[in-house]
Protein backbone atom coordinates (compact mmCIF):
# COMPACT_ATOMS: atom_id res chain seq x y z
CA UNK A 1 0.00 0.00 0.00
CA UNK A 2 2.90 2.33 0.74
CA UNK A 3 4.39 1.73 -2.70
CA UNK A 4 1.09 2.35 -4.47
CA UNK A 5 0.58 5.55 -2.46
CA UNK A 6 3.55 7.21 -4.18
CA UNK A 7 1.24 9.30 -6.39
CA UNK A 8 0.19 11.11 -3.21
CA UNK A 9 3.83 11.68 -2.29
CA UNK A 10 5.15 13.56 -5.31
CA UNK A 11 6.44 10.69 -7.50
CA UNK A 12 9.48 10.49 -5.22
CA UNK A 13 10.48 6.92 -6.25
CA UNK A 14 9.34 5.43 -2.95
CA UNK A 15 7.69 2.69 -5.03
CA UNK A 16 10.91 1.33 -6.53
CA UNK A 17 12.09 -2.24 -5.68
CA UNK A 18 15.29 -0.76 -4.27
CA UNK A 19 13.15 0.94 -1.57
CA UNK A 20 10.37 -1.61 -1.07
CA UNK A 21 12.75 -4.61 -0.94
CA UNK A 22 14.37 -3.50 2.33
CA UNK A 23 10.92 -2.75 3.81
CA UNK A 24 9.77 -6.29 2.97
CA UNK A 25 13.01 -7.55 4.52
CA UNK A 26 12.31 -5.50 7.64
CA UNK A 27 8.82 -7.02 7.93
CA UNK A 28 10.19 -10.55 7.48
CA UNK A 29 13.20 -10.14 9.75
CA UNK A 30 16.08 -10.04 7.22
CA UNK A 31 16.77 -6.52 5.97
CA UNK A 32 20.04 -7.47 4.23
CA UNK A 33 18.35 -10.12 2.08
CA UNK A 34 15.58 -7.64 1.27
CA UNK A 35 18.17 -5.07 0.18
CA UNK A 36 19.90 -7.60 -2.13
CA UNK A 37 16.66 -8.83 -3.72
CA UNK A 38 15.39 -5.25 -4.09
CA UNK A 39 18.62 -4.26 -5.87
CA UNK A 40 18.36 -7.27 -8.19
CA UNK A 41 14.80 -6.37 -9.16
CA UNK A 42 15.72 -2.68 -9.53
CA UNK A 43 18.33 -3.60 -12.14
CA UNK A 44 15.74 -5.58 -14.08
CA UNK A 45 13.05 -2.90 -13.94
CA UNK A 46 15.36 0.13 -14.11
CA UNK A 47 13.80 1.41 -17.35
CA UNK A 48 10.30 0.69 -16.05
CA UNK A 49 8.95 4.25 -15.91
CA UNK A 50 5.55 5.78 -16.59
CA UNK A 51 5.89 8.42 -19.31
CA UNK A 52 2.81 9.70 -21.11
CA UNK A 53 0.23 6.97 -21.76
CA UNK A 54 2.72 4.11 -21.40
CA UNK A 55 1.79 1.99 -18.38
CA UNK A 56 4.71 -0.38 -17.68
CA UNK A 57 4.51 -3.67 -15.75
CA UNK A 58 3.58 -3.03 -12.13
CA UNK A 59 6.93 -3.44 -10.41
CA UNK A 60 5.39 -2.57 -7.02
CA UNK A 61 3.07 -5.57 -6.79
CA UNK A 62 5.48 -7.91 -8.56
CA UNK A 63 8.47 -6.71 -6.55
CA UNK A 64 6.78 -6.97 -3.14
CA UNK A 65 5.27 -10.40 -3.78
CA UNK A 66 8.44 -11.68 -5.45
CA UNK A 67 10.63 -10.50 -2.57
CA UNK A 68 8.22 -11.84 0.07
CA UNK A 69 7.84 -15.31 -1.45
CA UNK A 70 11.58 -15.57 -2.14
CA UNK A 71 12.38 -14.75 1.48
CA UNK A 72 9.66 -17.00 2.93
CA UNK A 73 10.93 -19.92 0.85
CA UNK A 74 14.60 -19.04 1.41
CA UNK A 75 15.31 -19.34 -2.33
CA UNK A 76 16.85 -15.90 -2.93
CA UNK A 77 16.90 -13.41 -5.85
CA UNK A 78 16.47 -15.92 -8.70
CA UNK A 79 13.08 -17.04 -7.40
CA UNK A 80 12.07 -13.43 -6.70
CA UNK A 81 12.67 -12.71 -10.38
CA UNK A 82 10.62 -15.71 -11.53
CA UNK A 83 7.65 -14.52 -9.47
CA UNK A 84 8.01 -10.75 -10.00
CA UNK A 85 7.91 -10.72 -13.82
CA UNK A 86 4.56 -12.52 -14.42
CA UNK A 87 2.93 -10.90 -11.38
CA UNK A 88 4.00 -7.45 -12.62
CA UNK A 89 2.44 -8.08 -16.02
CA UNK A 90 -0.85 -9.28 -14.49
CA UNK A 91 -0.98 -6.37 -12.05
CA UNK A 92 -0.41 -3.95 -14.94
CA UNK A 93 -3.74 -5.07 -16.43
CA UNK A 94 -5.55 -4.38 -13.15
CA UNK A 95 -4.06 -0.88 -12.85
CA UNK A 96 -4.79 -0.02 -16.51
CA UNK A 97 -8.41 -1.02 -15.88
CA UNK A 98 -8.48 1.23 -12.81
CA UNK A 99 -7.21 4.21 -14.85
CA UNK A 100 -10.03 3.63 -17.33
CA UNK A 101 -12.65 3.37 -14.57
CA UNK A 102 -11.45 6.61 -12.97
CA UNK A 103 -12.50 8.48 -16.11
CA UNK A 104 -16.11 7.70 -15.19
CA UNK A 105 -15.72 10.07 -12.21
CA UNK A 106 -15.05 13.04 -14.52
CA UNK A 107 -18.78 13.74 -14.80
CA UNK A 108 -18.98 13.97 -11.01
CA UNK A 109 -16.02 16.37 -10.92
CA UNK A 110 -17.73 18.54 -13.55
CA UNK A 111 -20.94 18.57 -11.50
CA UNK A 112 -19.06 19.77 -8.41
CA UNK A 113 -17.31 22.40 -10.51
CA UNK A 114 -20.67 23.76 -11.72
CA UNK A 115 -21.65 24.09 -8.07
CA UNK A 116 -18.36 25.79 -7.15
CA UNK A 117 -17.92 23.05 -4.54
CA UNK A 118 -14.23 23.07 -3.62
CA UNK A 119 -14.60 20.64 -0.72
CA UNK A 120 -16.34 17.96 -2.82
CA UNK A 121 -13.69 18.11 -5.54
CA UNK A 122 -10.88 17.76 -3.00
CA UNK A 123 -12.65 14.90 -1.27
CA UNK A 124 -13.34 12.99 -4.51
CA UNK A 125 -9.76 13.50 -5.74
CA UNK A 126 -8.39 11.97 -2.53
CA UNK A 127 -10.90 9.10 -2.37
CA UNK A 128 -10.33 8.17 -6.01
CA UNK A 129 -6.59 8.30 -5.46
CA UNK A 130 -6.91 5.90 -2.51
CA UNK A 131 -8.57 3.25 -4.69
CA UNK A 132 -5.25 2.05 -6.11
CA UNK A 133 -3.31 1.48 -2.85
CA UNK A 134 -6.38 -0.08 -1.20
CA UNK A 135 -7.17 -2.39 -4.12
CA UNK A 136 -3.58 -3.54 -4.69
CA UNK A 137 -2.97 -3.80 -0.94
CA UNK A 138 -5.91 -6.20 -0.57
CA UNK A 139 -4.74 -8.25 -3.57
CA UNK A 140 -1.24 -8.65 -2.13
CA UNK A 141 -2.59 -9.44 1.36
CA UNK A 142 -4.80 -12.22 -0.04
CA UNK A 143 -1.97 -13.57 -2.18
CA UNK A 144 0.32 -13.79 0.84
CA UNK A 145 -2.30 -15.26 3.16
CA UNK A 146 -3.59 -17.85 0.69
CA UNK A 147 -0.43 -18.62 -1.23
CA UNK A 148 2.58 -18.43 1.09
CA UNK A 149 2.44 -22.07 2.22
CA UNK A 150 1.56 -23.46 -1.19
CA UNK A 151 4.18 -21.29 -2.87
CA UNK A 152 6.88 -22.42 -0.42
CA UNK A 153 6.05 -26.08 -1.03
CA UNK A 154 6.11 -25.55 -4.79
CA UNK A 155 9.42 -23.66 -4.73
CA UNK A 156 11.03 -26.39 -2.59
CA UNK A 157 10.38 -28.83 -5.44
CA UNK A 158 12.30 -26.78 -8.04
CA UNK A 159 15.59 -28.53 -8.98
CA UNK A 160 18.94 -26.75 -8.74
CA UNK A 161 19.46 -26.52 -12.52
CA UNK A 162 16.21 -24.56 -12.87
CA UNK A 163 17.34 -22.10 -10.21
CA UNK A 164 20.68 -21.73 -11.99
CA UNK A 165 18.87 -21.00 -15.24
CA UNK A 166 16.73 -18.37 -13.54
CA UNK A 167 19.85 -16.79 -12.06
CA UNK A 168 21.46 -16.49 -15.50
CA UNK A 169 18.21 -15.08 -16.91
CA UNK A 170 18.14 -12.57 -14.05
CA UNK A 171 21.62 -11.42 -14.97
CA UNK A 172 20.40 -10.71 -18.51
CA UNK A 173 17.22 -8.81 -17.71
CA UNK A 174 18.95 -5.53 -16.72
CA UNK A 175 19.79 -5.15 -20.43
CA UNK A 176 16.13 -4.26 -20.96
CA UNK A 177 16.23 -1.52 -18.35
CA UNK A 178 19.41 -0.06 -19.85
CA UNK A 179 17.94 -0.24 -23.37
CA UNK A 180 14.79 1.61 -22.30
CA UNK A 181 16.91 4.35 -20.73
CA UNK A 182 19.00 4.58 -23.93
CA UNK A 183 15.78 4.97 -25.89
CA UNK A 184 15.13 8.20 -23.99
CA UNK A 185 18.58 9.74 -24.54
CA UNK A 186 20.68 7.89 -27.12
CA UNK A 187 21.43 9.52 -30.50
CA UNK A 188 24.32 9.62 -32.96
CA UNK A 189 25.57 12.94 -31.62
CA UNK A 190 25.39 11.76 -27.99
CA UNK A 191 26.68 8.19 -28.52
CA UNK A 192 30.34 9.03 -27.68
CA UNK A 193 29.39 9.87 -24.10
CA UNK A 194 27.76 6.45 -23.66
CA UNK A 195 30.95 4.74 -24.80
CA UNK A 196 33.13 6.98 -22.59
CA UNK A 197 31.14 5.76 -19.60
CA UNK A 198 31.47 2.14 -20.74
CA UNK A 199 35.23 2.38 -21.30
CA UNK A 200 35.83 4.01 -17.92
CA UNK A 201 33.94 1.18 -16.21
CA UNK A 202 35.17 -1.73 -18.34
CA UNK A 203 38.87 -0.89 -18.58
CA UNK A 204 39.56 1.31 -15.55
CA UNK A 205 37.03 -0.42 -13.26
CA UNK A 206 35.75 2.92 -11.95
CA UNK A 207 32.59 2.80 -9.82
CA UNK A 208 29.38 4.39 -11.10
CA UNK A 209 29.60 7.33 -8.68
CA UNK A 210 33.07 8.25 -10.01
CA UNK A 211 31.86 8.06 -13.60
CA UNK A 212 28.95 10.32 -12.63
CA UNK A 213 31.51 12.82 -11.34
CA UNK A 214 33.37 12.71 -14.66
CA UNK A 215 30.03 13.19 -16.40
CA UNK A 216 29.33 16.38 -14.44
CA UNK A 217 32.76 17.78 -15.36
CA UNK A 218 32.38 16.93 -19.05
CA UNK A 219 28.83 18.36 -19.16
CA UNK A 220 30.08 21.64 -17.62
CA UNK A 221 32.98 21.85 -20.08
CA UNK A 222 30.69 21.22 -23.06
CA UNK A 223 28.26 23.83 -21.78
CA UNK A 224 31.05 26.44 -21.47
CA UNK A 225 32.34 25.95 -25.01
CA UNK A 226 28.88 25.83 -26.59
CA UNK A 227 28.17 28.92 -28.72
CA UNK A 228 25.84 31.42 -27.14
CA UNK A 229 23.26 33.27 -29.24
CA UNK A 230 23.88 36.89 -30.02
CA UNK A 231 21.57 39.27 -28.16
CA UNK A 232 20.54 42.80 -28.78
CA UNK A 233 20.74 45.28 -25.96
CA UNK A 234 16.98 45.02 -25.59
CA UNK A 235 17.22 41.28 -25.02
CA UNK A 236 19.81 41.17 -22.23
CA UNK A 237 18.77 38.47 -19.81
CA UNK A 238 18.48 39.92 -16.34
CA UNK A 239 19.54 43.46 -17.28
CA UNK A 240 18.94 46.14 -14.70
CA UNK A 241 16.40 48.01 -16.79
CA UNK A 242 14.31 44.86 -17.19
CA UNK A 243 12.87 43.64 -13.88
CA UNK A 244 12.83 39.90 -13.33
CA UNK A 245 9.40 40.08 -11.72
CA UNK A 246 6.31 41.80 -13.08
CA UNK A 247 4.95 44.65 -11.00
CA UNK A 248 1.96 43.53 -8.94
CA UNK A 249 -0.40 46.05 -7.41
CA UNK A 250 -1.99 44.99 -4.13
CA UNK A 251 -1.05 41.29 -4.35
CA UNK A 252 -3.63 39.00 -2.79
CA UNK A 253 -1.41 35.91 -2.47
CA UNK A 254 1.36 35.46 0.07
CA UNK A 255 4.18 32.96 0.68
CA UNK A 256 1.90 30.69 2.68
CA UNK A 257 -0.47 30.44 -0.28
CA UNK A 258 2.40 29.60 -2.64
CA UNK A 259 3.79 26.98 -0.27
CA UNK A 260 0.39 25.30 -0.27
CA UNK A 261 0.65 25.07 -4.08
CA UNK A 262 3.93 23.17 -3.72
CA UNK A 263 2.68 20.73 -1.07
CA UNK A 264 -0.57 20.04 -2.92
CA UNK A 265 1.29 19.49 -6.20
CA UNK A 266 2.75 16.33 -4.64
CA UNK A 267 -0.69 14.73 -5.19
CA UNK A 268 -0.81 15.78 -8.86
CA UNK A 269 -1.08 12.19 -10.16
CA UNK A 270 -3.19 10.71 -7.36
CA UNK A 271 -6.26 10.49 -9.64
CA UNK A 272 -4.48 9.94 -12.97
CA UNK A 273 -6.90 8.67 -15.66
CA UNK A 274 -6.83 8.01 -19.40
CA UNK A 275 -9.33 10.74 -20.35
CA UNK A 276 -8.23 13.98 -18.69
CA UNK A 277 -4.97 12.69 -17.12
CA UNK A 278 -3.75 15.03 -14.32
CA UNK A 279 -6.61 17.53 -14.46
CA UNK A 280 -8.07 16.88 -11.01
CA UNK A 281 -4.57 16.94 -9.53
CA UNK A 282 -4.01 20.39 -11.03
CA UNK A 283 -7.36 21.61 -9.67
CA UNK A 284 -6.57 20.09 -6.27
CA UNK A 285 -3.22 21.94 -6.23
CA UNK A 286 -4.62 25.37 -7.02
CA UNK A 287 -7.87 25.24 -5.01
CA UNK A 288 -6.52 27.26 -2.00
CA UNK A 289 -5.58 30.08 -4.40
CA UNK A 290 -8.95 30.01 -6.15
CA UNK A 291 -10.75 29.99 -2.80
CA UNK A 292 -8.89 33.12 -1.74
CA UNK A 293 -9.25 34.97 -5.05
CA UNK A 294 -12.90 34.21 -5.86
CA UNK A 295 -15.38 34.59 -3.01
CA UNK A 296 -18.40 34.60 -5.38
CA UNK A 297 -19.89 31.19 -6.29
CA UNK A 298 -20.13 31.96 -10.03
CA UNK A 299 -16.49 33.01 -10.25
CA UNK A 300 -15.41 29.93 -8.30
CA UNK A 301 -17.37 27.65 -10.62
CA UNK A 302 -15.82 29.25 -13.71
CA UNK A 303 -12.32 28.90 -12.28
CA UNK A 304 -12.85 25.27 -11.31
CA UNK A 305 -14.13 24.39 -14.78
CA UNK A 306 -11.07 26.07 -16.30
CA UNK A 307 -8.77 23.78 -14.38
CA UNK A 308 -10.66 20.56 -14.93
CA UNK A 309 -9.68 20.61 -18.60
CA UNK A 310 -7.13 18.13 -19.92
CA UNK A 311 -3.69 18.55 -18.35
CA UNK A 312 -0.55 16.44 -18.45
CA UNK A 313 3.09 17.31 -17.83
CA UNK A 314 6.11 16.08 -15.90
CA UNK A 315 5.24 16.23 -12.18
CA UNK A 316 8.79 17.46 -11.50
CA UNK A 317 8.26 20.72 -13.43
CA UNK A 318 4.54 21.07 -12.74
CA UNK A 319 4.91 23.77 -10.08
CA UNK A 320 6.33 26.20 -12.64
CA UNK A 321 3.03 26.04 -14.55
CA UNK A 322 1.02 26.07 -11.32
CA UNK A 323 2.87 29.19 -10.13
CA UNK A 324 2.33 30.99 -13.44
CA UNK A 325 -1.35 30.02 -13.37
CA UNK A 326 -1.73 31.37 -9.83
CA UNK A 327 -0.28 34.71 -10.96
CA UNK A 328 -2.66 34.84 -13.93
CA UNK A 329 -5.66 33.94 -11.77
CA UNK A 330 -4.66 36.70 -9.35
CA UNK A 331 -4.55 39.18 -12.21
CA UNK A 332 -7.86 37.89 -13.58
CA UNK A 333 -9.54 38.42 -10.19
CA UNK A 334 -8.47 42.09 -10.18
CA UNK A 335 -8.76 43.05 -13.85
CA UNK A 336 -12.15 42.93 -15.54
CA UNK A 337 -10.54 43.18 -19.00
CA UNK A 338 -8.26 40.17 -18.46
CA UNK A 339 -8.64 37.42 -21.07
CA UNK A 340 -9.59 34.29 -19.11
CA UNK A 341 -8.94 32.06 -22.13
CA UNK A 342 -5.25 32.97 -21.98
CA UNK A 343 -4.88 31.01 -18.72
CA UNK A 344 -5.60 27.65 -20.32
CA UNK A 345 -3.72 28.66 -23.47
CA UNK A 346 -0.56 29.21 -21.40
CA UNK A 347 -1.07 25.92 -19.54
CA UNK A 348 -1.53 23.93 -22.76
CA UNK A 349 1.39 25.67 -24.42
CA UNK A 350 3.82 24.97 -21.58
CA UNK A 351 2.92 21.45 -20.51
CA UNK A 352 4.45 19.71 -23.55
CA UNK A 353 7.84 21.46 -23.70
CA UNK A 354 8.31 21.34 -19.93
CA UNK A 355 7.41 17.64 -19.87
CA UNK A 356 10.21 16.94 -22.34
CA UNK A 357 12.78 18.94 -20.38
CA UNK A 358 11.94 17.69 -16.89
CA UNK A 359 11.32 14.05 -17.86
CA UNK A 360 14.74 14.05 -19.51
CA UNK A 361 16.36 15.76 -16.53
CA UNK A 362 14.87 13.54 -13.83
CA UNK A 363 14.13 10.20 -15.54
CA UNK A 364 17.16 10.36 -17.82
CA UNK A 365 19.70 11.87 -15.42
CA UNK A 366 18.96 11.98 -11.69
CA UNK A 367 17.15 8.62 -11.62
CA UNK A 368 19.90 6.94 -13.66
CA UNK A 369 22.64 8.27 -11.37
CA UNK A 370 20.66 7.49 -8.22
CA UNK A 371 19.88 3.94 -9.38
CA UNK A 372 23.46 3.34 -10.50
CA UNK A 373 24.92 4.41 -7.18
CA UNK A 374 22.18 2.81 -5.08
CA UNK A 375 22.14 -0.60 -6.76
CA UNK A 376 25.96 -0.88 -6.89
CA UNK A 377 25.94 -0.70 -3.08
CA UNK A 378 22.67 -2.53 -2.39
CA UNK A 379 23.55 -5.55 -4.53
CA UNK A 380 26.20 -6.27 -1.86
CA UNK A 381 23.64 -5.94 0.93
CA UNK A 382 24.59 -2.40 1.92
CA UNK A 383 21.56 -0.54 3.34
CA UNK A 384 23.09 2.83 2.43
CA UNK A 385 22.33 1.99 -1.22
CA UNK A 386 18.55 2.62 -0.96
CA UNK A 387 19.13 5.69 1.22
CA UNK A 388 21.56 7.25 -1.29
CA UNK A 389 19.15 6.37 -4.09
CA UNK A 390 16.37 8.42 -2.49
CA UNK A 391 18.64 11.33 -1.51
CA UNK A 392 20.38 11.69 -4.89
CA UNK A 393 17.02 11.84 -6.65
CA UNK A 394 14.82 13.73 -4.20
CA UNK A 395 17.08 16.45 -2.82
CA UNK A 396 17.34 18.19 -6.24
CA UNK A 397 13.77 17.17 -7.10
CA UNK A 398 12.06 18.68 -4.06
CA UNK A 399 14.27 21.77 -3.87
CA UNK A 400 13.72 22.58 -7.54
CA UNK A 401 10.02 21.80 -7.38
CA UNK A 402 9.61 24.12 -4.39
CA UNK A 403 11.64 26.93 -5.97
CA UNK A 404 9.80 26.70 -9.29
CA UNK A 405 6.51 27.49 -7.54
CA UNK A 406 7.82 30.92 -6.55
CA UNK A 407 9.67 31.44 -9.85
CA UNK A 408 6.49 30.71 -11.80
CA UNK A 409 4.42 33.09 -9.68
CA UNK A 410 7.00 35.88 -9.51
CA UNK A 411 8.43 35.89 -13.02
CA UNK A 412 5.60 34.38 -15.03
CA UNK A 413 5.94 33.70 -18.72
CA UNK A 414 8.67 36.35 -19.07
CA UNK A 415 11.03 34.02 -17.22
CA UNK A 416 10.44 31.28 -19.77
CA UNK A 417 10.87 33.70 -22.67
CA UNK A 418 14.26 34.76 -21.32
CA UNK A 419 15.30 31.13 -20.91
CA UNK A 420 14.36 30.46 -24.51
CA UNK A 421 16.35 33.48 -25.77
CA UNK A 422 19.49 32.20 -24.08
CA UNK A 423 19.00 28.53 -24.97
CA UNK A 424 19.18 27.71 -21.25
CA UNK A 425 16.71 24.83 -21.54
CA UNK A 426 18.51 23.38 -24.56
CA UNK A 427 21.90 23.53 -22.82
CA UNK A 428 20.43 22.06 -19.62
CA UNK A 429 18.87 19.19 -21.58
CA UNK A 430 22.14 18.49 -23.44
CA UNK A 431 24.21 18.56 -20.25
CA UNK A 432 21.76 16.22 -18.54
CA UNK A 433 21.88 13.80 -21.46
CA UNK A 434 25.69 13.73 -21.38
CA UNK A 435 25.73 12.90 -17.69
CA UNK A 436 22.91 10.35 -17.94
CA UNK A 437 24.39 8.55 -20.94
CA UNK A 438 27.81 8.21 -19.30
CA UNK A 439 26.21 6.56 -16.28
CA UNK A 440 24.05 4.29 -18.47
CA UNK A 441 27.15 3.36 -20.47
CA UNK A 442 28.91 2.29 -17.28
CA UNK A 443 26.07 0.06 -16.12
CA UNK A 444 26.49 -2.95 -18.48
CA UNK A 445 30.13 -3.22 -17.39
CA UNK A 446 29.52 -2.82 -13.66
CA UNK A 447 26.04 -4.20 -12.98
CA UNK A 448 25.63 -7.11 -15.45
CA UNK A 449 27.50 -10.34 -14.79
CA UNK A 450 27.13 -12.36 -18.00
CA UNK A 451 29.95 -14.66 -19.12
CA UNK A 452 30.35 -17.72 -21.34
CA UNK A 453 31.93 -21.01 -20.13
CA UNK A 454 32.70 -22.13 -23.69
CA UNK A 455 36.23 -23.28 -24.57
CA UNK A 456 38.15 -23.76 -27.80
CA UNK A 457 40.23 -26.93 -28.01
CA UNK A 458 40.38 -29.83 -25.61
CA UNK A 459 41.99 -30.86 -22.35
CA UNK A 460 44.96 -28.75 -21.19
CA UNK A 461 45.27 -26.85 -24.47
CA UNK A 462 41.70 -25.51 -24.28
CA UNK A 463 41.30 -21.74 -24.38
CA UNK A 464 38.42 -20.02 -22.62
CA UNK A 465 36.40 -17.83 -24.97
CA UNK A 466 35.60 -15.47 -22.09
CA UNK A 467 39.31 -14.80 -21.52
CA UNK A 468 39.76 -13.96 -25.21
CA UNK A 469 36.77 -11.61 -25.15
CA UNK A 470 38.06 -9.85 -22.03
CA UNK A 471 41.38 -9.18 -23.74
CA UNK A 472 39.56 -7.54 -26.68
CA UNK A 473 36.76 -5.65 -24.87
CA UNK A 474 35.92 -6.43 -21.23
CA UNK A 475 32.19 -6.89 -20.65
CA UNK A 476 31.62 -7.41 -24.37
CA UNK A 477 28.67 -9.79 -23.85
CA UNK A 478 26.69 -7.39 -21.56
CA UNK A 479 27.36 -4.52 -23.98
CA UNK A 480 26.32 -6.54 -27.04
CA UNK A 481 23.17 -7.81 -25.32
CA UNK A 482 22.22 -4.27 -24.29
CA UNK A 483 22.50 -3.03 -27.87
CA UNK A 484 20.56 -6.04 -29.18
CA UNK A 485 17.67 -5.24 -26.83
CA UNK A 486 17.96 -1.53 -27.71
CA UNK A 487 17.55 -2.49 -31.39
CA UNK A 488 14.31 -4.31 -30.61
CA UNK A 489 13.08 -1.41 -28.46
CA UNK A 490 13.61 0.93 -31.42
CA UNK A 491 11.56 -1.52 -33.50
CA UNK A 492 8.69 -0.99 -31.02
CA UNK A 493 8.70 -4.57 -29.74
CA UNK A 494 6.56 -4.69 -26.58
CA UNK A 495 8.40 -4.63 -23.27
CA UNK A 496 6.53 -7.75 -22.15
CA UNK A 497 7.81 -9.74 -25.13
CA UNK A 498 11.37 -8.56 -24.53
CA UNK A 499 11.16 -9.56 -20.87
CA UNK A 500 9.96 -13.04 -21.77
CA UNK A 501 12.52 -13.32 -24.58
CA UNK A 502 15.42 -12.48 -22.26
CA UNK A 503 14.13 -14.96 -19.69
CA UNK A 504 14.00 -17.68 -22.33
CA UNK A 505 17.44 -16.78 -23.74
CA UNK A 506 19.08 -16.84 -20.30
CA UNK A 507 17.36 -20.03 -19.22
CA UNK A 508 18.10 -21.90 -22.44
CA UNK A 509 21.66 -20.52 -22.56
CA UNK A 510 22.29 -21.84 -19.06
CA UNK A 511 21.01 -25.34 -19.93
CA UNK A 512 23.26 -25.67 -23.01
CA UNK A 513 26.18 -24.05 -21.15
CA UNK A 514 26.35 -21.07 -23.49
CA UNK A 515 26.04 -18.51 -20.68
CA UNK A 516 26.92 -18.55 -17.01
Amino acid sequence: MFGHSEDFLGTTLLSRPLVLGPLVGLALGDVTQGVIIGATLELIFMGNIKVGAAIPPDVITGGVLGTAFAMISGKGPAIALAIAVPVSILAEMVISGLFVLRAILNKKFSQYADEGNFAAIQRLHILSGLLRPLLMGVIILLALQLGAGAMKSFLDMIPAWVQTGLQVAGNMLPALGFALLMNLMFSKSMAPYFFIGFLLAAYLKLPVIAIGGFGVIIALLVKQVAPKPAMDDDDNFGSEDEPAEPLKLNPKLNKKDLRSLFFRSLALEANFNFETWQNTGFAFSIIPVLKKLYPAKEARAAALKRHLQFFNTSPYGSTLIIGITAAMEEQNSSDEDFDEESINSIKLGLMGPLAGVFDSLFWGTFKVIAAGVGTSLAIKGNITGPLLFLLIFNVPHLLLRYKLTFVGYGAGTRFLQNLAKNNVMDRLTKGSSILGLMVVGAMPATLMNITTPLHIGADKSALGIQGILDQVVPAMIPLGLTFLVYYFVKKNIKTTYLLLGLLLLGFAGSIIHLFA
